[in-house]
């Protein structure tokens, strides 16, 4: 496969993971395994995604900041916490064995296709609050944040759900503040990993490009239609790709 090939492969599954994170999150089951599958250690797989990434949470935030359905002062606190936690997550796992990290990616993949399957619709849980803004900034802000640094695939759905299940916001408020919390948490993550020069700029660009298309198509999609068509297929992508990285390590690939 050439270098041509390569990039129009990865430039169609950015467009796809534009549009599932833009919708319900989870794009990074999709890219993550995709740069790891055309070359890339584990650690610029996860710098180059998040590279590639920023551009698709920042293109929804700035819609949706012009929809005037983000509320920057409330989430002032989240939003700092989010970028430490993602900071620390980050660091974390730029010191983990690059054996060990390519033996557990597989596994956080298909940890979280099988949550996806499980999991309720974020719409069908009690909308009751239950914690304090400041609460939720320094819980689901800061861990959420850390575990976008560390991996990443899902985050948008778990703030969105603990939005929703822990302050009561309906699901267009709620949405639209995760896009904010994970553009956030994308931006510092990506920080992190360019002083550490992990990021593969050419193929972070050609994505960035799918990313930015993707979000535009999310953004016009139906939610509950999106769902219906996302689940199925984030869970059936994301457990093939694990599984043919089980097999590649097994045999020495």
């Amino acid at each position: 496969m050439d270098v041509l090939d390569i990039a129009l492969i990865l430039f169609a599954l950015a467009v796809l993971a534009g549009c599932i994170d833009t919708i319900a999150g989870g794009g990074g089951l999709i890219t993550i395994p995709a740069l790891l599958g055309v070359g890339l250690t584990p650690l610029e797989s996860l710098a180059t995604n998040k590279a590639q990434a920023v551009f698709g949470s920042g293109s929804a935030t700035l819609h949706l900041l012009r929809k005037g359905l983000i509320d920057l002062r409330e989430a002032r606190l989240a939003i700092l916490l989010t970028g430490l936690g993602a900071a620390l997550g980050t660091l974390l796992v730029q010191q983990l064995d690059g054996a060990a990290l390519q033996q557990l990616i597989p596994l956080l993949l298909i940890g979280f296709a099988l949550y996806f399957l499980v999991s309720p619709r974020v719409s069908d849980l009690d909308a009751q609050q239950r914690l304090s803004t400041r609460a939720f900034a320094w819980t689901v802000g800061l861990g959420v944040g850390f575990y976008d640094g560390f991996f990443g695939p899902g985050t948008g759905t778990f703030f969105a759900m603990g939005y929703v299940a822990l302050l009561g916001y309906n699901i267009r408020r709620a949405t639209a503040q995760t896009k904010l919390l994970n553009f956030a948490s994308n931006l510092t993550a990506l920080f992190v990993f360019v002083i550490a020069d992990q990021v593969v700029w050419l193929l972070a660009a050609v994505m960035a490009v799918g990313q930015l298309i993707g979000a535009w198509i999310g953004s016009h999609l139906v939610w509950k239609h999106g769902m219906a068509l996302i689940r199925p297929l984030l869970v059936s992508v994301s457990i093939l790709i694990s599984l043919k990285l089980f097999w590649d390590h097994c045999n020495g690939t």
